[in-house]
């Protein structure tokens, strides 16, 4: 992979994860219109003007459309509004992978890392915070650490090794180092990712 495509794949998920993580208020969909507060198109916002056509093609793209989606589904989901620790290991995924620091990616994003603080959950940990070692399932889709393949699936298993000792944090949250069983590849989790 050429250094200017990892460049753009990465800044396009800079730009995925930013908009997912912004609230619908703070769009310039929004700002213009285009939107309510829950992601949905309003009927209203006309395109008769010149103005509004470009407004419309700037704001409210098909990249816009798809994140406002898929931001409409999570929301939906049990769970959904809640999926920060997957998407913490992600963001620790792309630290280790592209050499993006953590300021770089609080500037990037606009998540508040007091939200990651709330997810961590203490189940599985030791007094060391270590993992107890063992088999654990996964809760949701993994993208694997060595390869970046989404071959991780919910319900998916994991083991757990001996001395999983946190291998770093994002926004004060503990990232561990996992086997995936099926591949026998390493996979970022953080604890409440993990059941048994």
């Amino acid at each position: 992979m050429g250094l200017i495509k990892q460049a753009g794949d990465l800044v396009y998920t800079f730009r995925f994860l930013r908009l997912l993580t912004t609230n619908f208020e703070d769009t310039d969909a929004f700002k213009a219109g285009i939107i309510d507060d829950k992601g949905k198109r309003l009927k209203s916002f006309s395109l008769d003007s010149m103005d509004n056509r470009d407004t419309y093609r700037n704001v409210y793209t098909p990249f816009h459309r798809l994140v406002f989606n898929i931001k409409k589904i999570m929301a939906k989901v049990p769970g959904g509004g809640s999926k920060l620790a997957s998407y913490a290991a992600a963001l620790y995924l792309l630290k280790e992978k592209f050499g993006v620091s953590e300021k770089e990616i609080k500037k990037s994003l606009n998540v508040d890392p007091l939200d990651f603080m709330a997810e961590q959950t203490e189940w599985f940990l030791l007094e060391d915070q270590r993992l107890s070692p063992g088999y654990y399932k996964v809760l949701e889709e993994k993208i694997l650490s060595e390869t970046c393949d989404e071959a991780v699936l919910p319900r998916d298993k994991v083991l757990v090794s001996e001395n999983c000792y946190p291998i770093g944090e994002i926004f004060g949250l503990n990232i561990y180092e996992v086997t995936h069983c099926k591949t026998r590849k390493s996979l970022y989790v953080a604890v409440s990712e993990l059941s048994r």
